[in-house]
């Protein structure tokens, strides 16, 4: 290897003495700081040569000379060990440093951050927006079977590969939690778990709430009412996408579906979204609580009642907040 270095050098000497320079000036500009005014990703692809890499990173602003890197390269016997892959630059970076990134294998690890309450069909969607990912998602995965989260992925990775990894962490979080569930649960199935906490996500996004939403809902169940969600109508108007930009009537709430909480008693045959581990665990785990009824307050959380005539009157302040007659905006 030595002896293979020192010819690397030998060859370095000779150019440089063609350009009218020397070794140590070459390796000056080798290790001197780069041209990159701010952090940038690279794509090295597969079967590039290194003066195809060289010519390509001097094209992206990463390097100032290409013959200077590819010298440096050769002189440090790193020729073969470019790895293809994303990349990601620092800001003035020398070649010396773009070298050991991309001979190092260490390449750019890109996230895709997936809320809690996206419908699967929404997820999909999210995923073809994701910049690095290939290929299509066959199939739409049931709601309720993904779980939403940070995930991390590097260039290259397919979308079916982020959507199993989902179910996989849904199915590891839902039966780890399922285990050290609360005792005389009116949820009898883990689905049936999932199911409720989607109907608890899509219903707050104050956390605190969760666990006394829960209740809200399993003591109607106790008393065989309907749950009376929203979000279960939305869904239902959707046709299962969660997209719905319109205001709810009293007519829609009347709409025959079985996914339709005013229409149908009892919980609706599966989740309406995804929900994350809190919700899950506040459906596992609810407040101690009496209330039956719930609804906005204006604050971006709600107000709770025992009663329906407490309910009423609270319904009735929300719909002055709201301002909006004719409206229906209970649950």
């Amino acid at each position: 290897m030595r002896k293979k270095v020192g010819v690397y050098l030998l060859l370095a000497f000779l150019f440089a003495c063609v350009v009218g320079t020397s070794v140590f000036s070459t390796y000056e500009l080798f290790i001197k700081e780069g041209p990159l005014p701010a952090r940038k990703e690279v794509v090295i692809d597969k079967g590039m040569t290194l003066r195809q890499i060289a010519e390509y990173l001097h094209l992206q602003g990463v390097i100032d000379s290409p013959t200077v890197f590819v010298l440096g390269v050769r002189a440090k016997g790193k020729g073969t060990d470019v790895k293809a892959g994303e990349y990601s630059i620092p800001a003035r970076s020398s070649a010396k440093m773009v070298m050991d990134i991309i001979t190092g294998g260490q390449t750019y690890i890109r996230r895709i951050v997936i809320p809690e309450g996206l419908t699967s069909y929404q997820i999909v969607q999210l995923l073809d927006k994701t910049e690095g990912l290939t290929g299509t998602v066959e199939r739409i995965p049931e709601n309720g079977t993904l779980l939403p989260q940070t995930y991390y992925f590097s260039r290259g990775d397919t979308k079916e590969q982020i959507i199993i990894r989902m179910q996989n962490e849904m199915q590891r979080t839902v039966d780890r939690l399922w285990q050290d569930r609360d005792k005389n649960l009116l949820i009898s199935t883990p689905d049936e778990a999932v199911t409720m906490a989607s109907l608890v996500e899509k219903e707050t996004s104050v956390p605190q709430e969760r666990a006394h939403i829960a209740a809200v809902f399993l003591n109607r169940l106790g008393k065989k009412m309907r749950l009376q969600s929203d979000p279960t109508v939305i869904y239902a108007l959707s046709n299962g996408t969660g997209i719905y930009k319109k205001a709810l009537w009293s007519n829609d709430l009347k709409k025959a579906h079985p996914y339709n909480t005013y229409y149908i008693y009892g919980l609706p045959p599966g989740a309406i979204a995804n929900p994350g581990k809190e919700a899950i665990y506040a459906v596992l785990h609810p407040d101690d609580s009496q209330d039956l009824y719930f609804v906005a307050n204006g604050t971006g959380g709600h107000s709770f009642s025992k009663t329906y005539k407490e309910h009423q009157q609270k319904v009735n302040e929300w719909r002055k907040i709201k301002n909006n007659k004719g409206k229906v905006k209970t649950e």
